[in-house]
C-alpha cells in the first residue's frame, strides 16, 4: 500500500460515519508542518497568516506551540473580532477602508492595544481620522514596503502590485508624517515577497521554466535584502522604537529570516499545504486540509461523476487555480467539463473500484479559501475524528 493509499484508508475509516462533502485536517500532518516552519525560521518568530487558515481553533492551536507569535490578518473587521476574542497581537496585513470598524478601534482601549494596522498613504491616516466618532485611542501603524523586483529601468516589474512605498526616502518621509500627527504610533514595518515566498520553484515538467524562476528569485532576494535593510535603518532614525520587521511567506521562511533586518516571519499556507505549495526545492510539506464529494453516478467505464467540487481558487484564471482529486489516485478532471458547480465527472482507472456513496478527496488550491466552503472541519488523529471544529464561516464570519 502506499502512503496515500494508506492516508485514503484512514481518512475513509474516520469519516465512514459522515456523508459528504466533508473537509478535514490531518492533526498529525498539520503539527509536522508547523514544525518544520519553526525549523525553517530559525529562531525567529512566525506570525501566522489567518486568510490561510480561518479556523479560530486551528489558530489557537498553532500560537500554543514554542515559535509561534502574533496573527497576520486580512480585513478589519476580523481583527477586532480576533481581538475581542483573546488574541493579543493582530496585525492586519492590508489597508482597510471600514470606517465603522476604525470608529470602533479608536474607541475601545483593549482592542487598539492589540490591533495594528497597515498603511502605505498619508490618505488612509485622513481617513482613520475622519472615522474616529470622538473616539482618542492610539492607532497602532505599520508601513507597508513595495517588495516588487524591478529590471530594466523598471519598466519590467516581478511582483504583485501592492504598496506604492519603495525606497527608503518614501517610507522614512511617512514615518515623519505620522510622529507629527497626534493619535497614531508607527510600530512596524511589513514587506511580502509574494513572488518569491508564493511561487514554485520546481514545475514539474517544466525544467526550463524552473531554473529561470531560481536564478529570478536568488536575484529578487538579494536585491530585496539590501533595499530592505536600507528602509529599516531609514525608519528607524525616525521611529527608533519600531517594534518588528515582518518579512517572508512559507515559501521563503528560511530566506527571510536569514536577514538581519528581519525581526519576524510571516507564514500560514504552510500549515496546511495546498496544491499550490508542492513545487519548491527548498521544503517539503505534507498535506493537512483535504475535502471529499461523494460518488453520486457511474456513467461508464472508467468514469464516475461526484456531487459539486468547483472551488477554484483567487488569483489569475487557470488550472492551477483548480483542486485536484488526490485520493485515490489516478483521477483526473474530463478536460471538456472541469470541476463543475453542481456536479464533476472524473475518469482513469481508478474510478472504477469506487462505489456509490465512496468519497473522493481533494486537495484546494491555496490555503483558507477552503474554509469559505465548509462550516466545519473534521480533526483527524490517527484513523479518528478527535474533533470537530468551526470554520470562520461555521461561526457566521464571511469577511470577504
Amino acid at each position: 500500500m502506499t502512503p496515500r493509499a494508506a492516508d485514503r484508508a484512514r481518512y475513509d475509516r474516520a469519516t465512514a460515519h459522515l456523508d459528504a462533502p466533508v473537509a478535514i485536517v490531518d492533526l498529525d500532518a498539520f503539527d509536522a508542518n508547523a514544525e518544520d516552519l519553526v525549523r525553517r525560521a530559525g529562531g525567529k518568530p512566525i506570525r501566522v497568516a489567518s486568510k490561510s487558515v480561518r479556523c479560530r481553533a486551528l489558530l489557537e492551536r498553532v500560537l500554543a506551540r514554542e515559535g509561534f507569535a502574533g496573527i497576520m490578518s486580512f480585513t478589519l473587521d476580523e481583527s477586532l473580532w480576533l481581538a475581542r476574542a483573546g488574541f493579543e497581537d493582530v496585525l492586519l496585513a492590508y489597508p482597510s477602508a471600514d470606517r465603522t470598524a476604525f470608529g470602533e478601534l479608536a474607541n475601545d482601549p483593549k482592542l487598539a492595544a492589540a490591533v495594528t494596522v497597515m498603511v502605505d498613504d498619508p490618505a488612509q491616516l485622513d481617513l482613520i481620522d475622519t472615522a474616529r466618532a470622538g473616539g482618542a485611542e492610539e492607532i497602532r501603524i505599520c508601513l507597508e514596503l513595495d517588495t516588487s523586483f524591478r529590471l530594466l529601468g523598471g519598466r519590467v516589474r516581478i511582483g504583485a502590485l501592492r504598496s506604492p512605498l519603495r525606497e527608503p526616502a518614501q517610507l522614512a518621509e511617512l514615518a515623519r508624517s505620522i510622529a507629527r500627527r497626534p493619535g497614531f504610533r508607527l510600530v512596524g514595518i511589513m514587506a511580502y515577497e509574494g513572488h518569491v515566498a508564493g511561487v514554485g520553484d520546481a514545475v514539474a515538467g517544466r525544467p526550463l521554466r524552473s531554473r529561470a524562476i531560481r536564478l529570478m528569485q536568488s536575484a529578487a532576494r538579494k536585491e530585496l535584502e539590501t533595499r530592505r535593510a536600507a528602509v529599516v535603518r531609514a525608519v528607524r532614525a525616525v521611529a527608533p522604537d519600531l517594534e518588528f520587521v515582518n518579512g517572508g511567506g512559507t515559501g521563503s521562511v528560511q530566506h527571510t529570516a536569514a536577514e538581519d533586518a528581519v525581526t519576524e516571519i510571516a507564514a500560514g499556507s504552510g500549515l496546511y499545504v495546498p496544491r499550490l505549495f508542492d513545487n519548491y526545492t527548498s521544503f517539503t510539506g505534507r498535506p493537512a486540509a483535504l475535502f471529499a464529494q461523494p460518488v453520486v453516478r457511474r456513467p461508464g467505464v472508467g468514469v464516475v461523476t461526484v456531487l459539486g467540487g468547483g472551488y477554484p481558487a483567487s488569483g489569475a484564471a487557470g488550472v492551477d487555480r483548480l483542486p485536484v482529486p488526490y485520493l485515490p489516485e489516478g483521477l483526473r478532471y474530463d478536460p471538456q467539463e472541469g470541476p463543475g458547480e453542481v456536479q464533476t465527472p472524473l475518469i482513469g482507472s481508478a474510478a472504477d473500484d469506487l462505489l456509490i456513496g465512496d468519497k473522493v478527496w481533494f486537495r484546494h488550491a491555496k490555503a483558507g479559501e477552503l474554509c469559505e466552503r465548509f462550516d466545519s472541519l473534521q480533526l483527524i488523529e490517527g484513523d479518528r475524528i478527535t474533533a470537530a471544529v468551526p470554520t470562520y464561516r461555521g461561526e457566521g464570519r464571511t469577511f470577504l
